[in-house]
């Protein structure tokens, strides 16, 4: 699969059944349909508790952001709100193929998760952390900034 942002080939990475491509040179992820579900229920496994609408129901954004096209169908994908205050823009497919998103925006909708046991969700924010830079410290607070209007 290419990259919607720089057109190189990404690589497949695998965890706990979870298979993203992720690009080595731009640091972008691509989730399939059923991929963020998949986290979600991993992570709600592991301790994380969180409302699957914040996540897995994006609200279309107005921004004058540049288009991409989905890697799979070739069509212009919508940009969308997805998560928890501060709100992360990403880019999903319209024909349901999948969520795009840019290089440190996975981890920061990944460390606006709350949790009663850190200790428990160890697992999936080590591998977040090696395989996307998802660096999420223990405290709430501590939760990385969006930048305004979603430069990238």
């Amino acid at each position: 699969m290419k990259c919607p942002i720089d057109k190189t080939d990404m690589i497949v990475v695998e965890h706990q059944k979870i298979e993203l491509d992720f690009c080595t040179r731009c640091s972008g992820v691509w989730f399939d349909s059923r991929e963020l579900e998949l986290l979600v229920t991993v992570l709600k496994s592991q301790g994380y508790h969180l409302s699957e609408g914040d996540l897995l129901t994006p609200h279309q954004a107005k921004v004058s952001e540049a288009k991409r096209k989905c890697p799979i169908c070739r069509r212009d994908m919508q940009k969308v709100w997805l998560g928890k205050e501060p709100k992360v823009l990403i880019d999903r497919c319209p024909a349901g193929d999948g969520l795009w998103f840019d290089g440190g925006e996975l981890s920061q909708v990944i460390c606006q998760l709350q949790t009663k046991d850190r200790a428990g969700a160890r697992d999936v924010i080590s591998f977040l952390d090696n395989a996307f830079g998802a660096t999420c410290k223990t405290d709430s607070k501590s939760l990385p900034v969006q930048k305004p209007n979603n430069q990238r």
